[in-house]
């Protein structure tokens, strides 16, 4: 793509915040000091997986000007089949946020000793400027301060492995598909059911709408023009959030196997500063701080949207991120473990992938939705693969802990 291109990137970028949550950090984790490099191929193949969805995701907005919760919203006409469909993905939204409010208090507490409440309130209060960013300042300068963000997440999940590189013959080793146990095998639905996460592919449509506009409006860019940047987009957006992520399992995988406390975000950050050293543990729990902004914010705003989009009910944006801080607030409130609010988090969000992944999947596969840009067959089949796939892994995800195997 020409330089001069570049201006067009960003929306992915802001979605691939979703792909970067305190949900991933705990998984790749714990997966890579339980099993050491056994999972690296897990990682890949969901961002392999993301790519695709995020894509189709993205298109459905540039194609349409509408968000995908707007699309449904016309498509489904049965007004309590819309409200059963909204309520669930409200509940999508809302486990999501509380697993990014945790995320951002425990960051805090482990930077500043802020007790956990405050620190769930000061997350929230950090959200809602960020949210006033979109709304007064509109969707580019609310890409630019996601971005920063995401940088600070890059570094301080990176920075270990310059400290204590991997092996790399344990990564080729994990290239391999393979499981060693159940627990393997949880953990695997685990990371991938905190990759692929449904407020991401709600939000990435509306991210593009927000951009864009609709595509009928006087002189926009060729649609054409913007599906080959959005493919670029998405590109580097899953570039960078696979490779934080693959990085964080590495790390553990490197300098933590079989240490114990590292399947809660407090363990893992005390057992990085005490085998890498404090400035490195600081560098984690400064990603974390950043993990947890960056992605309620955008998980606030997914929440808005599909409010919107298929009750055709407009809240204003920080009158809703106030109220949706309620249960998060709550949790830490009254002293729930914030490790086991996380896992609970990731099982209510298993219950909404199906109702995101499928009818993305079926839209951009119908010409009268996208007109000539409609999925070409291998495009339809590889999301209908990676569909069932996903729906399947989230299915043992939620047998394994529900059954406590």
């Amino acid at each position: 793509m020409p330089w001069r291109g570049l201006w067009l990137l960003g929306p992915a970028l802001v979605a691939g915040v979703a792909y970067l949550d305190p949900g991933n950090v705990a998984s790749n984790m714990t997966a890579g000091a339980r099993y050491g490099y056994l999972l690296v191929w897990v990682v890949l193949a969901g961002n392999v997986m993301a790519w695709l969805i995020q894509y189709l995701s993205a298109k459905l907005g540039v194609v349409t000007g509408q968000s995908l919760p707007e699309v449904l919203g016309t498509r489904i006409r049965n007004r309590w089949a819309r409200r059963a469909y909204w309520l669930q993905a409200e509940l999508v939204a809302m486990a999501t946020d509380i697993a990014e409010v945790l995320g951002g208090a425990v960051a805090l507490y482990l930077l500043f000793d802020i007790p956990l409440l405050l620190g769930g309130i000061l997350t929230g209060a950090v959200s809602m400027v960020l949210l006033l960013v979109h709304t007064r300042r509109g969707p580019r300068h609310f890409e630019f301060v996601i971005i920063g963000l995401m940088l600070l997440i890059v570094i301080g999940f990176v920075a270990g492995l310059f400290v204590a590189p991997p092996d790399a013959a344990g990564i080729a080793g994990g290239l391999l598909p393979r499981f060693a146990d159940s627990g393997s095998v949880l953990l695997a639905a685990s990371i991938l059911g905190a990759t692929i996460m449904p407020h991401a592919i709600y939000a990435h449509s509306a991210l593009t709408r927000d951009r864009w506009g609709d595509p009928r409006q006087a002189n926009p860019p060729s649609i054409r023009t913007l599906l080959t940047a959005t493919r670029w987009d998405v590109t580097v957006a899953m570039v960078i959030a696979g490779s934080v992520n693959l990085a964080i399992l590495l790390l553990a995988a490197a300098n933590l196997p079989g240490v114990d406390g590292t399947d809660s975000l407090e363990g893992a950050h005390a057992a990085i500063s005490a085998n890498l050293g404090g400035m490195i543990g600081t560098l984690f729990a400064v990603g974390l701080l950043a993990s947890g902004l960056a992605s309620t914010a955008v998980g606030a705003y997914a929440g808005a949207e599909i409010m919107h989009g298929l009750l055709t009910v407009r809240i204003p944006l920080l009158t809703r991120r106030l109220v949706t801080l309620i249960p998060a607030l709550a949790i830490l409130a009254v002293g729930f473990d914030p490790t086991l609010a996380l896992v609970l988090s990731q099982v209510v969000l298993s219950f909404g992938i199906p109702f995101a992944l499928v009818p993305l999947v079926v839209l951009t596969a119908q010409r009268r939705t996208l007109g000539e840009h409609v999925n070409r067959t291998l495009t339809t089949a590889l999301g209908v693969l990676f569909s069932v796939l996903l729906i399947a892994l989230n299915a043992v995800l939620l047998w394994l802990v529900l059954t406590g195997a």
